[in-house]
């Protein structure tokens, strides 16, 4: 491979990335809305999903009614999202410079599993909703370990004067 494939697979999987956490992110903004249509596409199908939706789009209902000022965390978390995608700008214009933003990503990525299953249990959040929360660090890593390894490759390229 030469280093315009490198850096075009590199740019095509932060551009993913990037994009993925924006999307996840800008989810949290309308969230009486969301919980209401999950438990709408999950009524017929009963079960735990079913009953969890339900109980979540209740409950961001109440609140919404009540305190809907509360939202303004979640609003905040979007915006985190928005600022974290922004990182990765770095390692897009320049991927090796920049691959610290990367290795942090990675760790981000590990750390969602023990906030996840450690954390989440204080909440009340039953265990098939910690994995969801679990894999956004599992899935989120994938593209980003393919990122950091093409990296490494052109690392070594440079070092050993090739292009």
């Amino acid at each position: 491979m030469n280093h315009s494939a490198d850096i075009r697979f590199i740019r095509r999987w932060i551009a993913f990335f990037m994009i993925a956490l924006l999307i996840s992110g800008l989810t949290a903004v309308p969230l009486e809305w969301g919980a209401k249509m999950l438990a709408l596409v999950l009524r017929d199908e009963g079960g735990p999903w079913q009953a969890w939706a339900e109980r979540v789009a209740r409950a961001v209902s109440e609140v919404g009614q009540e305190h809907g000022f509360l939202f303004y965390g979640t609003d905040w978390l979007a915006f985190a999202h928005v600022v974290i995608a922004m990182a990765f700008i770095g390692p897009y214009r320049n991927p090796v410079r920049n691959k610290w933003v990367v290795d942090w990503g990675l760790w981000s990525c590990l750390l969602v599993l023990p906030f996840a299953f450690f954390w989440a249990p204080v909440r009340g959040i039953p265990f098939f909703w910690r994995c969801i929360d679990a894999s956004f660090g599992v899935f989120g890593a994938v593209p980003l370990w393919l990122v950091r390894s093409r990296i490494g490759r052109m690392e070594r390229n440079i070092a050993t004067g090739g292009a």
